[in-house]
């Protein structure tokens, strides 16, 4: 069954490996440690959260644009080891044309390769086609970010191409964007078995 949605609502997305839960102004504390001694896991990132100012500006600006209806922010926790992963969201959610986009994804170094976001991105995108009722769902990366394109190939996501020098990066140089997506047909003929099958 089809839900509109809405950015007050507490969404809530589990399985047996995996809890997305809202990220909430609580959150800090369960993410700080990344912030301080993992710093390169935003080095192809547009919006950095290394050290603790930067891991409160990141949570706040998320929390914000949540509140403004622009995008929706989850804390990962990982149900394996008991502790909290990193995080994901929603965002550029277009009702009126069914599309969003799934993004602003990082994990913990030790989370990597463990199938933690298999199963993450499972529930999301079971959510933006089956609850949503999302006719795509789009994802972009630093063309540059060889272990994120891999991700997201490895799930089911197809190539669309390049957007050349679109984004400015902190230190002044310009990136180039690969954008990839996941049609609903192609979510329900065949990605979500296929997907299902790996977790």
């Amino acid at each position: 069954m089809s839900t509109t949605f809405n950015p007050e609502a507490n969404y809530i997305l589990e399985d047996d490996r995996v809890t997305l839960r809202p990220l909430t102004a609580d959150d800090p504390e369960h993410l700080l440690p990344f912030a301080l001694n993992e710093p390169d896991t935003w080095n192809y990132s547009l919006t950095s959260a290394a050290g603790e100012d930067g891991m409160k500006a990141y949570i706040w600006a998320a929390i914000n644009a949540r509140a403004a209806g622009k995008e929706y922010p989850f804390i990962v926790f990982d149900k394996a080891t008991g502790q909290y992963a990193g995080c994901t969201r929603f965002y550029d959610i277009q009702p009126a044309n069914q599309t969003l986009q799934l993004g602003y994804t990082w994990y913990g170094e030790k989370f990597r390769g463990t199938g933690l976001n298999k199963h993450c991105k499972y529930l999301m995108l079971q959510f933006a086609f089956e609850k949503l009722n999302m006719q795509r769902v789009e994802f972009r990366a630093d063309a540059r970010n060889q272990r994120s394109i891999a991700a997201m190939k490895s799930i089911g996501c197809t190539v669309e191409g390049i957007l050349r020098s679109n984004m400015p990066l902190a230190d002044g140089t310009r990136r180039d964007s690969i954008v990839l997506s996941i049609l609903k047909s192609e979510w329900e003929h065949e990605v979500k078995q296929k997907l299902k099958s790996r977790l």
